[in-house]
């Protein structure tokens, strides 16, 4: 492994604040984050004490209202955030921005009082999101799901599986939606579900090809039994706020991806600028020069690209069509980037004692999780050509 500095990432903040921010969170993943990352990957160990360190350090909530406990930071900003920490360890960055999109449903479409009562603690009081959508039998058709919530009197009893759960397990709340009405899109409906809820048990953490240290595994509702009180938004609205939420979630995933890709970057320069062949550095040699001009540009294309996304939804203005396309191209780009990476540093690159090989594997699962590439394309294309003739 290289001991070469990469050179910071050159970004256009909005403020002061918000450049001693990244400031802090590249001290944070440089110190607390990057130094353990392969070895508790390796390991499979979540790092839930840099989350706690994230939560003391007003990290958990940047982009929500601080009357509620959050950091009150433009998307443009916590999307930085998440590309640096996932620079570091994707676990960390990934997680953050589930966290995140958990929190999402509460903070956009809640009461007063239910945002009063809950979001503190779910923004700075150390507590980690889960969100509930995907099940064994729908994942991308999420409007067939089949988990039901029945009413019971002022309560609401749930049954049912989720699958694909990140923090499943290990989630202090989950985010719900279960069906409570007729079939499809319309009979869905969002709830706040506490991890200690009695009849909600997690099945083993899935065996991964990489992010092997962030849990992902099903979630059972068996009889959990949640007040009225915790239900989000109103009967039936449940798909349309996990539509909206899925919008700024995929955002995150984009910041996630141009992290792991500059990782990766970072790594290759590094290891082409000293490793020595034929009397000579091989970055010497224009066919490694040309594929790290070509990953270079294409995550400088992805920045732009999420960054844009970003600074229209904080404009209030539609952003669904950007924040598909910034999924798609950052999350494209980061598997070639980290396969290129490999390549260039050749045999080493396919070791473990060289992250290239685990970033490799990280990138991979950006191109599925909330919303393949393959839908991402039939969102873009709704907005581009009009809706599919039936």
């Amino acid at each position: 492994m290289s001991d070469r500095e990469p050179q910071p990432v050159e970004r256009q903040l909005p403020t002061e604040e918000a450049r001693d921010l990244l400031a802090l969170v590249r001290e944070i993943a440089r110190r607390e984050i990057a130094p353990k990352a392969a070895e508790e990957e390796d390991a499979g160990r979540f790092p839930r004490e840099v989350f706690t360190l994230l939560s003391e350090s007003g990290l958990l909530g940047l982009p929500y209202d601080a009357e509620y406990g959050g950091g009150d930071q433009p998307y443009e900003v916590y999307l930085q955030v998440l590309e640096e920490l996932a620079a570091a360890r994707l676990t960390v960055g990934l997680g953050l921005s589930v966290h995140t999109l958990a929190s999402y449903a509460l903070a956009e479409y809640g009461s007063k009082q239910q945002q009063v009562e809950y979001l503190p603690a779910m923004l700075g009081g150390d507590l980690l999101g889960a969100y509930c959508l995907s099940e064994p039998s729908s994942g991308s058709d999420a409007a067939s799901l089949r988990t039901k919530a029945v009413r019971e009197g002022d309560d609401w009893v749930i049954d049912g599986t989720k699958a694909w759960i990140t923090h499943g397990g290990v989630a202090d709340f989950y985010t719900v939606m279960a069906r409570t009405g007729e079939d499809g899109p319309r009979g869905i409906t969002a709830f706040l579900v506490p991890g200690d809820a009695p009849g909600l048990s997690a099945a083993a953490p899935e065996k991964k090809m990489g992010m092997k240290g962030s849990p992902t595994a099903q979630v059972h509702f068996d009889g959990v039994r949640v007040g009225d009180e915790r239900r989000i938004g109103e009967e039936g609205q449940g798909f349309t706020i996990a539509l909206s939420a899925l919008d700024s979630g995929r955002l995150g995933i984009a910041a996630c991806a141009i992290g792991v890709a500059q990782a990766a970057l970072d790594e290759a320069v590094a290891y082409a600028t000293e490793r020595r062949q034929f009397g000579r550095p091989i970055a010497d040699f224009q066919g490694l020069r040309f594929m790290i001009a070509d990953m270079a540009t294409q995550i400088e294309a992805g920045r732009a690209l999420y960054l844009a996304a970003a600074r229209l939804r904080d404009a209030g203005r539609p952003f669904a069509k950007q924040a598909a396309m910034a999924k798609l191209h950052c999350t494209d780009t980061a598997m070639k980037v980290t396969t290129d990476a490999v390549q260039i540093l050749g045999g080493y690159g396919y070791t473990a004692d060289f992250p290239a090989e685990r970033l490799m594997r990280e990138a991979k699962v950006l191109q599925i999780v909330e919303g393949t590439n393959q839908i991402q394309r039939m969102v873009i294309a709704r907005h581009v050509a009009g809706p599919e003739a039936r």
